[in-house]
This record gives C-alpha cells, structure tokens and sequence, in this order.
C-alpha cells in the first residue's frame, strides 16, 4: 500500500500555498548550470531543443517541464543541478515552442502528449550510453511522465527504470474547475497571456497552419482548449481534451516504479488530483500526499535545493 507519509516541512513564511507557489518561482535563483544545447529534428519535421548535462555517467534522468515553462525554470535547473552534483547525465527538454523558437508545426503539446517525450528518449538510448534512465516531470511535464510509464507496458525500454512526478494535475477537469476561482485570476491570466503570445507569434510565422484568433473571448481555459488545444490535437473539444489527456487514466498501467507528490495546499489541484485509492491499489504507484509545498515549490529552509529534489533523487535511489 503505497501511501507515502511525507516529511516535508515548509518555512514559517511559505506554509500558504500561493506564497510556496509564487515565491520561489519568481525569486529562486540556480546558479552554475550551463547546458549544451543539441537540436534534433522529429518525424512531423518539426524540432525539439534538448539540453544536456553530462559527466560521463550510464545514468541519466530526462526532466520535463511545466506548462509554457522551458528548461531555464528555476524547478528545472535545481533537479539538473542536483542530479549532475550526484555524478549523473541530465537530459532536460523543451516542449515545441518553448526553447526559445516557435516551431513549425500547427500542434504545440499538452498534458497528453507523450510522442515527442518518446522521441527525446529514444534519441539518448540511440546512443548506446546509458544503462538507467528515469523519467522526470513538473506539473504538466509530470501528466507526460506518469502517462508515458502507464501507457507503455511491457513496450517500455529496459532501461527505463520509473519515474517521479511533481505537482501534477491528474484529473484536468477537477484542476481546471479550480483555476474558475475568483482567487486563481492572476495565474489564469498568466498563462493565458503566455499562450496567446505564443499563437501570435506562430501565426504571424506560419499562417497557413494555425490561425490568431481574437482573444478577447479566451478569458478560461476552456476557452482556448476548445479554440486551440482540442482542434490542433485531435480531441473533438475541450471536454474531451481532459477526459482523454488525464494522467490519472493511465496510473493503473503503471509497470515501473513511479512517485507522484503532490501538495494538499496546491493552487492549481482539485481534491480529485490526489489518486488515494489507486496507490493503495498498486504497488508500484507510489503517492505522496504532503500538507503543504504549493505547486512545484517545497522550498526548504536555508538550503540551496529543494524538497522535491532531494526526495526525488532518495526515491530513485531506493528503487535503483
């Protein structure tokens, strides 16, 4: 019965989850992570930026980031810092669009999106140099991972070892309900401002692929799925864009060992977001329900990592 007993502990300061939330995303700073950037091409024709650490190892951990995030977020370049310090090769990708260049192709990504994660994947096994590779995602990038490890059975590549999961909207419905929130305005804005940029911008390159519409209707995030992600990707609207992209679908495929933590006092999740039945129900699926962190912080104390870093490297470590 997988049923993780956390023992983060969050600051004085940082126990309300908005402050654990917005604090350490707009004030953490990750000093000495210098990346090689390799680009490859996928086979729609469009590319990925990828962003290497390596040192050498046979193991390598593939972080995947949240949404209209990229490798340079602060959550990101502390797991690569963390991973690389312990003596292993990081693999840290960017989403279509979110390496820095508009890509080319009408479809950006989503939470169900797991053929570009299975490309970056099969592109460093292709190399012959790792023997241990673990999946692991933020929030959006946690829906691929944990997608990803249930949906790929026994299909799975023997040196994907598991995963971990961080802040992870599991049911998109319920967490979308809970960005309804009057208190919830300035992330939806947020994000919704970052993602009509990004249609504009692709538009204005590519217009014979996807069309800027006005925006001034896209106040939710129904309203861009429906305009947006459920046409781009083959979903018939945005209802059935969470039904069928929800990362709690495919937990009960779980083959590998995989972690997700999530915060009780996350912003962005519903109470549907926190799986207590299917951990008890696999053992394999591990669940760790912490009372406080918000989304993608669990910032420690006077430490230069985080919660999340640490617990995933321990997790790892103990199923290596």
């Amino acid at each position: 019965m997988p049923l993780v007993s956390s023992k983060y502990k969050a600051p004085v300061l940082l126990r309300n989850g908005h402050m654990a939330t917005i604090i350490p995303s707009m004030f953490r700073r990750v000093e000495g992570v210098h990346y090689s950037r390799e680009r490859i091409d996928t086979l729609d024709h469009d590319f990925l930026d990828l962003d290497w650490l390596r040192s050498g190892s046979r193991s390598l951990v593939v972080l995947s980031h949240g949404l209209e995030g990229s490798s340079d977020r602060p959550y990101v370049l502390g797991m690569a810092k963390y991973f690389h310090q312990k003596g292993w090769d990081v693999l840290a990708w960017n989403c279509r669009s979110c390496g820095g260049e508009i890509n080319r192709q009408g479809r950006f990504y989503h939470h169900g999106e797991t053929s570009d994660l299975k490309w970056v994947i099969e592109h460093a096994l292709h190399t012959g140099k790792y023997s241990h590779v673990w999946v692991v995602g933020f929030s959006l990038g946690g829906s691929m991972t944990i997608k990803y490890i249930g949906e790929g059975g026994g299909q799975l590549p023997a040196e994907v070892k598991g995963g971990v999961a961080i802040s992870v909207p599991v049911d998109l419905a319920g967490s979308v309900k809970e960005f309804e929130k009057p208190s919830m305005a300035f992330y939806r804005n947020r994000f919704l401002r970052k993602l009509e940029d990004k249609v504009r911008r692709k538009a204005a390159l590519y217009p014979e692929v996807i069309e800027y519409k006005d925006f001034s209707n896209i106040k939710r995030f129904p309203d861009f799925d429906n305009a947006y992600t459920a046409p781009l990707h083959g979903f018939s609207d945005a209802n059935d864009f969470y039904q069928k992209a929800s990362a709690l679908n495919f937990i009960p495929g779980t083959c590998r060992p995989l972690l997700l933590i999530n915060a009780w006092n996350d912003p962005f999740l519903s109470k549907s977001c926190f799986p207590l039945g299917l951990a008890e129900g696999n053992s394999l699926f591990h669940l760790e329900a912490a009372g406080r962190g918000g989304h993608v912080g669990f910032t420690l104390a006077g430490s230069e990592f985080n919660y999340m870093e640490k617990r995933t490297f321990d997790f790892i470590q103990e199923h290596f």
